[in-house]
């Protein structure tokens, strides 16, 4: 993808640049590449294909392809929605696209991202090459510490993917892409709708949660309408120290002082509403949180400092036992917590009548994935007691396996526990020494 890197080091040259023909980047061995980055098992869309059928005659397809797209005879099919469970007992709509949309959106990308990488600014962090879901809760554990913040905004926009506007969408990709081809095969997805239970229905705003391209489409609606705002708020209007940390349409702002927090949450939801966002009121919080909160706070009798929930961790004000300085404790959401444990119980309660060394295999994938993620320090404890329930609960599905099963001794389940399910052992270093907020605001 020699080409590629050309289009960045022209995007990074001029800053202001209209790239036009870009189309003729997304070959045949780039749609070939596309189809095998894709997941293998991923859900099917309307059109019923799955990954491993696709590879049947794929030569054939992928030069089919090809010529569809850039003779501009390509046809974008609806999303079929599925609903998954949230957390909070709600339900979230996933838009599964077919498997070319999926091919041809992933070709997309790679061509697209060279340019908005470069445009990209640093407290982005959703959805980026060379950047995952762990650097943004520690940049914003590194920028509270390192900075004088004393308040901070949890913000949260309401229904952020169901509700971007595609003609400010337009707008914004227009301001780096002059190619019509490009823009045109954009809009195909755009309005393609969505299908559910077999019904069509026009999408008028949103892209589909899910898609391959979705994020991206989120990244550069949020760069223009957020993160360019933020950082020209936060030079002209802002006294104090301002921090930001982005991750896709969930983001924290730390703030010196508590009028300038106010002031810009006024500023900004008239800011949103400009482009059809609407921060979700009861999720938004301003918070008393940082270095200097707990001496504040005492001095008030206001108790202890609040905490606030990001990408998966509560953020607590701490103490460290080793010289008594300020840090800031991550532990795993409660609710996730409780939700991960019950998902995992009733799995095994499903599988109890399979092969012990099978469920046993399952089992320790479930339990390195989440100490991969949640293994943090301060965290060490929650991963033990996570440990422990998946414990009991795979001696409690044992043992109703048969009449025969509840002879299962504890000796014998802990040879077994000893076997398959690995002991919690930290998997990030602190923050700080992975990262450094050198920004003044």
């Amino acid at each position: 993808m020699n080409g590629l890197a050309r289009i960045r080091e022209v995007a990074a040259r001029n800053r202001n640049l209209r790239f036009t023909n870009r189309m003729h980047h997304i070959t045949e061995e780039m749609l070939r590449e596309a189809y095998c980055a894709l997941k293998r098992n991923a859900a099917s869309g309307v059109d019923e294909v799955t990954w491993h059928e696709y590879g049947d005659g794929m030569e054939d397809r992928i030069k089919e392809l090809h010529d569809r797209v850039q003779s501009g005879r390509f046809r974008a099919m609806p999303s079929k929605r599925v609903w998954i469970p949230k957390p909070d007992g709600r339900q979230r709509p996933i838009g599964i696209a077919a498997l070319e949309d999926k091919i041809v959106q992933q070709a997309v990308v790679w061509v697209l991202n060279q340019i908005y990488e470069v445009d990209f600014l640093g407290f982005s962090y959703g959805f980026r090459p060379e950047r995952n879901q762990h650097n943004a809760p520690d940049a914003i554990w590194v920028g509270i510490i390192q900075r004088r913040v004393t308040w901070v905004l949890d913000a949260d926009i309401k229904s952020f993917f169901d509700t971007i506007n595609h003609a400010c969408l337009i707008k914004f990709l227009k301001y780096r892409i002059a190619d019509l081809r490009m823009l045109r095969l954009i809009r195909k997805w755009l309005r393609a709708g969505v299908s559910e239970d077999g019904e069509w229905s026009r999408t008028e705003v949103g892209t589909p949660q899910g898609s391959v391209i979705s994020p991206l489409f989120s990244n550069i609606y949020l760069h223009y309408v957020l993160d360019k705002w933020v950082q020209s708020w936060r030079t002209s209007k802002a006294s104090g120290e301002v921090i930001i940390v982005r991750y896709a349409d969930d983001f924290v702002m730390g703030f010196q002082y508590r009028g300038e927090a106010e002031r810009f949450l006024e500023e900004l939801k008239k800011r949103f509403a400009e482009y059809g966002l609407e921060i979700h009121g009861e999720k938004t919080r301003l918070i008393e949180f940082g270095r200097f909160v707990e001496e504040n706070r005492a001095a008030r009798g206001d108790g202890k400092p609040e905490t606030f929930d990001f990408l998966g961790f509560t953020h607590m004000c701490w103490r460290t036992r080793e010289n008594n300085c300020f840090t800031i404790r991550r532990k795993t959401i409660t609710k996730r917590f409780r939700a991960k444990i019950k998902e995992v119980r009733k799995e095994l309660l499903r599988r109890r009548e399979e092969p012990v060394p099978l469920v046993g295999k399952w089992l320790r994938s479930v339990v390195q994935g989440h100490f991969h993620y949640f293994a943090v320090r301060g965290n060490m404890k929650t991963l033990e007691v996570f440990r422990r329930e998946l414990n009991k609960a795979w001696f409690f599905a044992l043992r109703r396996r048969s009449h025969k099963a509840k002879t299962l001794t504890s000796d014998r389940m802990n040879r077994l526990i000893k076997t398959w399910i690995p002991q919690p052992k930290l998997m990030h270093p602190f923050p700080n020494q992975m990262l450094h907020v050198n920004y003044s605001r």
